[in-house]
């Protein structure tokens, strides 16, 4: 079982145009929506792919509702903690050649008798679970605070923690020790506070936080794939993407794909090699849509243990 904790859920709504053109009316070729939120993303992928999963998320007001069915819709087995605040709506404005504007809103403040629901929710929710993941932002009200103590809560249950997150939250998170991290190569160039400019450079700031005694950092290049980074090991992982549609929500499947392989058994090769395959699924697909067993079976995904460190990331 890998549970899932999303403070700020969603329900997002993606919207495809020819063109953007700011100031202008925009009238959408498509639409569609889906439960969003990174770690509501991360379970719907597991979901699709029959690996356990239980989704804890807050939820209020009509948009709240709609996240709910939507979770129903998808089978994606939920634990909604009601809360007084509706959940948000994020709108994403895809073009043809995937470029992605993200238009999301902050979220519902939550009060302190609110984010004790949620760990207490986390918490059941763990008795039988071997991962937990936290993952996004946090929504007005919530402490900066919110993953760290999670991972140190979790952790004294003998449960794995993964965190995915950005911001303030997140070095405090990591100072907390956690068993696994997925920034993208932005969010760790935030974290260490200098700039990644290639592969090495990105290879050397994760070493830096093992050492710090983060077991596992995995870190999403976009289209320069993916590395991860252990004591004893270095593995970089990519693929090529033909028709890129959206990159809404990929990282969060390559995370997941990461998880669905490590809980199965799989070396850290294996593990990064299913995320990078989930993760480049996910980027052909419209919207925020995850990715099903049919549409992995044509990624090819290359994977090294010796990857070329000076190579710029684009």
């Amino acid at each position: 079982m890998i549970v899932t904790l999303t403070p700020n859920p969603s329900v997002d709504r993606t919207m495809s145009f020819e063109h953007i053109a700011l100031g202008e009316v925009q009238r959408a070729a498509s639409g569609r929506i889906d439960p969003g939120g990174k770690g509501i993303n991360v379970s719907r992928a597991l979901a699709a792919n029959e690996t356990p999963t239980l989704a804890v998320l807050p939820a209020g007001g009509p948009e709240g509702h709609l996240l709910t069915e939507l979770l129903d819709a998808a089978r994606v087995p939920h634990l909604a903690v009601e809360i007084a605040g509706s959940a948000r709506m994020n709108i994403a404005a895809v073009e043809p050649d995937g470029t992605t504007t993200k238009l999301n809103e902050a979220g519902p403040h939550l009060t302190d008798a609110e984010v004790s629901a949620l760990f207490g929710a986390t918490a059941r929710a763990c008795v039988s679970a071997s991962w937990v993941v936290g993952c996004g932002s946090l929504p007005p009200g919530v402490p900066t605070t919110l993953y760290a103590e999670l991972v140190r809560r979790m952790s004294g249950r003998g449960v794995k923690v993964a965190i995915d997150t950005s911001g303030a939250p997140f070095p405090l998170a990591v100072a907390a020790r956690p068993h696994l991290i997925k920034p993208n190569h932005e969010e760790l160039a935030e974290l260490v506070g200098r700039p990644l400019s290639t592969v090495g450079d990105v290879v050397d700031a994760a070493r830096e936080l093992v050492a710090d005694g983060v077991e596992t950092v995995v870190v999403s290049l976009g289209a320069d794939g993916a590395i991860a980074v252990t004591a004893d090991e270095l593995v970089w992982a990519g693929a090529k993407i033909a028709d890129p549609l959206s990159t809404v929500g990929a990282g969060d499947c390559l995370l997941a794909g990461f998880l669905h392989s490590t809980v199965a058994g799989g070396d850290l090769e294996a593990a990064l090699r299913e995320g990078v395959r989930w993760g480049a699924a996910a980027v052909g697909l419209p919207g925020s849509q995850v990715p099903h067993l049919e549409d992995l079976t044509d990624i090819e995904v290359h994977s090294t243990r010796t990857p070329q460190l000076d190579r710029v990331i684009s």
